[in-house]
């Protein structure tokens, strides 16, 4: 009997369920209707019973009109839900999961049933869910003390945007980096009764995603280098994002969250090496320079000697070649300019 038991409460938190409503502008009219009629019973008991001095008829009338007028009536009205659209609201019986509303509209439920949402009580580590960022983005207090109070959970697709982090790269130098994660609920029991926040949950889960998938690639990547087809923090960022949603959706299944896209918003080198990082670019773009200059200039000494051979203008030894090829170079390398030397002598 208790595996059973165990068995039934694994489905109830991992499935989700409707929850059994019926039309609540019905229900109100209804209950509306009764609680004004036991009111005029209340009072026509009341004037039975003066009446007949103490008749079994006022006396019952009196006791049924005002149990359903002031108890049984106002207990009722508990039971009337509103659903806006994209909303939900998870509702628990006594302790156990009574199924969910998710259609837009006014429902009438088991009065003794309550909302949860464990987001609206607690807040966030890294960031508040999507309805506390848009309120507070605007600047009232009241208002997001209102969303924090709400029983019910949105599915509206909501924006993630936590601090941002400082990590080592694949090559160990420290970044700061930040993403920013658009995400929604889609499975609301799992969302309230698998894990404890899940807000909170993925804004952690977010961190740790974020550091296992930026150490594997490095900042820049130069030609020297090869790794992981040639694939960096800067070069690569949409890859980059693209792992990193895979990761974070694996993560977050369990409390039944869709991550639709992630992407990264600042990466930057740490303050304390970015000048370093800075010089070693500016280096790196030197010597590219530099090379591209001597391959050029190299061709050029090529070229003079060969159109030097094939009209016979000059017939130089090997020596006087040398010294010609290092002349060439000076003038075509150097990035200042060449004073040149005339020889009003012999040529040797």
């Amino acid at each position: 009997m208790s595996e059973k038991n165990e068995t039934k409460n694994k489905q109830i938190i991992h499935e989700e369920i409707k929850a059994r409503a019926s039309n609540g502008m019905v229900m109100l009219v209804i209950n509306s209707g009764l609680m004004i009629a036991g009111l005029i019973g209340f009072v026509f008991g009341i004037i039975i019973t003066e009446k007949t001095f103490g008749g079994a008829f006022g006396i019952f009338l009196l006791v049924i009109s005002s149990l359903y007028t002031f108890f049984i009536g106002p207990i009722l009205y508990a039971g009337l839900k509103v659903i806006k659209p994209n909303e939900a609201a998870v509702l628990t019986l006594f302790g156990k999961y009574y199924g969910t509303l998710r259609s837009e509209g006014f429902y009438f439920v088991n009065p003794f049933v309550v909302s949860l949402n464990p987001a609206a009580s607690k807040t966030t580590t890294g960031s508040l869910g999507a309805e506390m960022v848009q309120v507070s983005a605007a600047g009232n207090p009241q208002a997001a003390a209102a969303a924090l109070r709400n029983k019910k959970i949105s599915l509206k697709a909501m924006t993630l945007n936590n601090d941002k982090q400082k990590i080592n790269d694949q090559l160990g130098n420290p970044i700061v980096i930040g993403v920013v994660v658009i995400w929604r609920v889609i499975n609301t029991a799992k969302a309230v009764f698998s894990v404890d926040n899940y807000t909170e949950y993925l804004s952690i889960q977010c961190d740790a995603a974020l550091r296992n998938t930026v150490r594997l690639y490095p900042y820049d990547v130069s030609d020297s280098m090869n790794n992981d087809n040639g694939k960096s923090l800067r070069g690569s960022s949409i890859e980059v994002a693209e792992k990193i949603k895979e990761e974070l959706q694996s993560k977050v299944e369990l409390a039944g969250l869709e991550i639709i896209e992630a992407r990264i918003t600042h990466l930057a080198y740490a303050p304390e090496i970015a000048a370093a990082m800075l010089q070693r670019q500016q280096a790196s773009a030197i010597i590219d320079a530099r090379q591209m200059i001597v391959e050029g200039a190299v061709g050029m000494v090529e070229m003079a000697l060969e159109k030097l051979s094939e009209n016979n203008i000059v017939q130089l030894d090997e020596e006087r070649k040398a010294a010609m090829v290092s002349n060439l170079l000076v003038v075509l390398c150097s990035n200042k300019d060449t004073q040149p030397v005339v020889n009003s002598g012999s040529l040797y």
